[in-house]
This record gives structure tokens, C-alpha cells and sequence, in this order.
């Protein structure tokens, strides 16, 4: 696959196409700083991202749409070259909520349209104005729904999806992998017994012979497999360095060595809602 910093989209069934590498803005709002999603997006359109992964759930919204409006006007890009995914939060899974779920992103990213619109969790709560509804014992009020929805993909060398990834390719479906680097420790919601995946010896072989870090081998492997990436960072130098992807490339020995890591080990486990009657939400595949 023939990728550069300018070109690395791959095309969606519709006829549209997904960049492959994009970027998180994902923050915890008890301890980003306001303004922090707005530069951090406004640098990466200028380093060269095209997609941005965002929710409304994450409030930041509104500085990511400023930010990508702010590039609009200055003639950086055109509305037409920017791809943001936004997300169906828990409490809005009744077909009657949906609609008004977009509209509040689309009201708070002051754009007419999202290119990507996905169920955030395959798990429903109480619809309502609180966001984490909970009872008077502290635990997390949970709704019934159908949830026939489709949920993105963990997917890094640690959990590489094989089959997954063979059935995609074999219906015209395109994969977003999460936490393509393994990289957050959050024991609310991940594993952190799981290995580190950037000490990786073979990563950081790899990585010595290209002069690169193991993060960037990590994504260059599943962006060379067609699996979009959409590492999360709010670090100007993290932002830089995750894009610097595609001036090297993997070898197909590298690339199965790689592929030969996989634990079918998931980072991420959720495991501040691992009461609900339903956990764990997917099964491995």
C-alpha cells in the first residue's frame, strides 16, 4: 500500500473515503485545561492530520469544531478535506434520541455535517439529562435496548484481529482500531497487567532499524494493513511524532513478525462498569 503524509485515505463502500491515520481528542474535562482540544487540533491540521476522533461525551467539542473552522477561514483546508467521526453516547440509544444526540454534536462543533456518526459502547443507560446516571448507592443506572449496533475495534500487535480483519476485508469494511499503541495505564478502564506494548523487544528492534519509536512502528503496521489508527495525544511533540509515519515502511517478513506478537490480550476492559448484566459487552473474535 502506497502511503504519504498527503495521501493515505482508503475508500468506504459509499464512496467515501477514511483517512487512515487520524487523531483522539479525548480528555478527561476534570483535568484538560480549556482551550487544550482547540491548539491541539488547529496544530495537527497544520502537521497534517485530516481526522479527528470525537464526542460529545469528551466536551470538548466545541473546540474542535472552532478549531477546525479556524483552519476553514485561514485557507489551511476546506471543509470537504477534514473527516470527523463523532459518537452516540450511552444515554441516547432509544431510535427516538438519536437524532437529537447529533444534533447537539453538530450544534457544538457549529458544522452542518459529521462523516462518521458511531455508538460510542454497546451498552445502554438511563435516558436523562446526567450523562452517568446512578443510583442512591452509587451504581450506574443501566437500560434495556436492542442494541443492534456496530462498535469500533481495539486492534495493535498485541490484539491484531486476524479474522476480524480478513471478514472486513472480504465485505468492503473498513476497521478504526482504538488504542493502537496500548499506551494509556487508566486501571478504571484498562488492564494494566497486560504488557507494555511499547517496551516490545521486536518493536524496538524494528524501530532502531528505521530510526523510529516503537509507537510509530505500532501504527505504520496496522495503517500498512488498511486499519485506520486514531492514537489520542495532546502533546504538540506526540502529535508531530505519531503522523511521521510514512516516510518508511515495513518489510513483509516485518510485517508478519509483527502479526506473530498477537496475545489476543485486550487493553481495554472497562472495568468501572463490569456490573452490567451484559459484561464484557464483545466477545474476541
Amino acid at each position: 500500500m502506497d502511503l504519504t503524509a498527503e495521501r493515505h485515505s482508503v475508500p468506504l463502500s459509499d464512496g467515501n473515503h477514511i483517512p487512515l491515520l487520524g487523531l483522539g481528542t479525548y480528555g478527561d474535562p476534570r483535568t484538560t485545561p480549556r482551550g487544550t482540544a482547540l491548539e491541539c487540533v488547529k496544530l495537527a491540521i497544520d502537521v497534517g492530520y485530516r481526522h479527528f476522533d470525537g464526542a460529545l461525551v469528551y466536551f470538548n467539542e466545541h473546540e474542535v469544531g472552532q478549531a477546525i473552522r479556524e483552519k476553514i477561514a485561514d485557507g489551511t483546508v476546506q471543509r470537504k478535506d477534514i473527516f470527523y467521526c463523532g459518537k452516540l453516547w450511552n444515554t441516547f440509544h432509544p431510535p427516538e434520541l438519536v437524532r437529537p444526540a447529533l444534533e447537539r454534536t453538530l450544534k457544538a462543533l457549529k458544522l452542518d455535517y459529521v462523516d462518521l456518526y458511531i455508538v460510542e459502547l454497546p451498552m445502554a443507560f438511563k435516558p436523562g439529562k446526567e450523562f452517568y446516571p446512578e443510583d442512591r448507592d452509587g451504581k450506574h443506572i443501566y437500560h434495556h435496548t436492542d442494541l443492534c449496533a456496530t462498535w469500533e475495534v481495539e486492534c495493535h500487535p498485541y490484539f491484531t484481529q486476524p479474522k476480524l480483519l480478513e471478514y472486513c476485508r472480504q465485505n468492503d469494511i473498513v476497521i478504526v482500531g482504538y488504542c493502537p499503541i496500548g499506551s494509556s495505564r487508566d486501571a478504571s478502564w484498562v488492564n494494566v497487567k497486560c504488557p507494555p506494548l511499547l517496551e516490545d523487544e521486536l518493536l524496538v528492534s524494528i524501530g532502531k532499524k528505521y530510526k523510529k519509536s516503537t509507537a510509530q512502528v505500532a501504527l505504520r503496521f496496522n495503517a500498512q494493513r488498511g486499519v485506520v489508527v486514531i492514537p489520542k495525544s495532546f502533546s504538540p511533540e506526540r502529535i508531530k511524532h505519531n503522523f511521521q509515519i510514512f516516510d518508511f515502511s515495513l518489510t513483509a517478513e516485518e510485517m508478519k513478525a509483527i502479526e506473530a506478537l498477537n496475545k489476543n490480550i485486550r487493553f481495554v476492559e472497562l472495568l468501572m462498569w463490569s456490573d452490567h448484566p451484559e459484561y464484557p459487552f464483545h466477545d474476541d473474535y
